[in-house]
């Protein structure tokens, strides 16, 4: 079992950066890779970024791409989110989550997670 655990949201202006961490518990030797999604109201759970434990490559939604950076913390199994020049529509419950088999082929997908956080939620003001 891995036990995660997001912190860091809370109300932020639009155009200002915002940093998530995600402390990750339990059998944390064993996922393969975090990734963080996020859910607005009414809306899908979408993908927003992951990164792989050995290799520590990265992916990301076109949304987020170029302004946000997912960066890991092997000693302290913490696993970071930045957003800078946050924008409305990046208001969002934001979920970390993990798996056990990474695949560069279905890190995108909800299914593809075992493990869940409960989630923070992000507020953005414009």
């Amino acid at each position: 079992q891995v036990q995660l655990v997001e912190s860091g949201g809370g109300l932020v202006q639009a155009g200002d950066s915002l940093r998530l961490s995600c402390a990750a518990s339990g059998r944390t030797s064993g996922h393969s890779a975090i990734a963080w999604f996020r859910q607005a109201p009414g809306k899908e759970r979408t993908f927003v970024a992951c990164i792989s434990k050995n290799d520590g490559r990265t992916y990301y939604a076109d949304s987020v791409k170029g302004r946000s950076t997912i960066s890991r913390d092997n000693a302290n199994n913490t696993i970071s989110l930045q957003i800078t020049t946050l924008k409305p529509e990046d208001a969002a419950v934001y979920f970390c989550a993990a798996t056990l088999t990474h695949s560069r082929f279905t890190y995108q997908f909800k299914r593809s997670y075992e493990y869940w956080g409960q989630g923070t939620q992000v507020f953005v003001s414009s």
